[in-house]
């Protein structure tokens, strides 16, 4: 099912970012310099949408985010104790916790770099500065996943990384705003990039459309187009269409796992809204 009739621009994701940031304020995981108004605002009007589709139901547009942000945490967790990975880029990190958490946590054994277009880029590092939340081992630079090379390039990123140190890929609400060709051109790329470190891991989020259909995902659907001016694609059918897309742009391994339902900050476990969704975790090198 394609719920979005055209790629979108960058001021087309942005109010995503918003409702996101303020999502995982209200649960307790993220800064509250990484609050905006447009997030606050956006996340009371859709209280009411979700607790219809609740009542019908269906899954919550925060059922879902809290699956995957946990789903996604746990793995790079994972990844980091066992010394597998030291560095992690986060593309369209919008306003995203998880550089600022994650090097909070684990000091100089990691280096992060949250990635997004110029105009997103600056708004992040303006709130972190304001804040006092800047690190030497977090940083915030300018990039275009849509890009082979030039300067906004992840091919240009890689270069200023440790070639000798694992890296993490992680995108977290992007895949599903762009078309097919667009997400296979960024898988090659994000395999490209990651096959020049000794071990490479890409983490995402994925809607199937074998998962997404029926009457409560047309409830949901409507409360994302309220938010997203039209909707997600579904790039694939079944798990094994995707697996088999990620291995042919180029990671060795691929899997998609199912996260695991999350307590929301009101004691709501919202099952329907994490099986929406499915966690890539693809890998390259050892």
């Amino acid at each position: 099912m394609n719920l979005l009739r055209r790629t979108p621009a960058s001021e087309d994701i942005s109010p995503t970012a918003h409702y996101t940031g303020y999502v995982w304020y209200r649960h307790g995981l993220s800064h509250p310099a990484l609050v905006t108004p447009e997030g606050r605002l956006m996340y009371h009007a859709a209280r009411p949408m979700n607790a219809a589709s609740r009542r019908f139901g269906g899954p919550t547009l925060e059922g879902f985010l809290l699956a995957r942000h946990h789903a996604i945490d746990s793995l790079l967790d994972e990844a980091i104790a066992v010394g597998k990975v030291s560095q992690v880029i986060e593309i369209a990190a919008g306003l995203s916790p998880r550089g600022w958490d994650f090097t909070r946590r684990y000091g100089d054994r990691i280096a992060y770099v949250e990635a997004d277009l110029p105009h997103m880029a600056r708004r992040k590092r303006a709130r972190l500065a304001s804040a006092g939340l800047q690190s030497p081992r977090h940083r915030v630079v300018a990039l275009d996943a849509l890009a082979d090379d030039g300067p906004l390039s992840l091919a240009e990123l890689g270069r200023t990384l440790d070639p000798g140190a694992g890296v993490a890929i992680i995108t977290e609400g992007l895949l599903n705003y762009f078309d097919r060709p667009a997400v296979l051109g960024m898988w090659r790329r994000f395999a490209a990039a990651l096959k020049r470190f000794p071990v490479g891991l890409y983490l995402s989020d994925l809607h199937l459309g074998s998962e997404n259909h029926g009457a409560s995902m047309r409830v949901f659907s409507e409360m994302l187009g309220r938010f997203v001016r039209g909707g997600i694609h579904m790039h694939f059918h079944t798990v094994a269409e995707a697996e088999e897309a990620l291995r042919r742009s180029g990671f060795d391994s691929a899997r998609l796992l199912t996260p695991q339902p999350q307590v929301s900050s009101t004691g709501v476990i919202d099952r329907r809204g994490a099986a929406l969704v499915r966690i890539v975790t693809a890998r390259t090198g050892g």
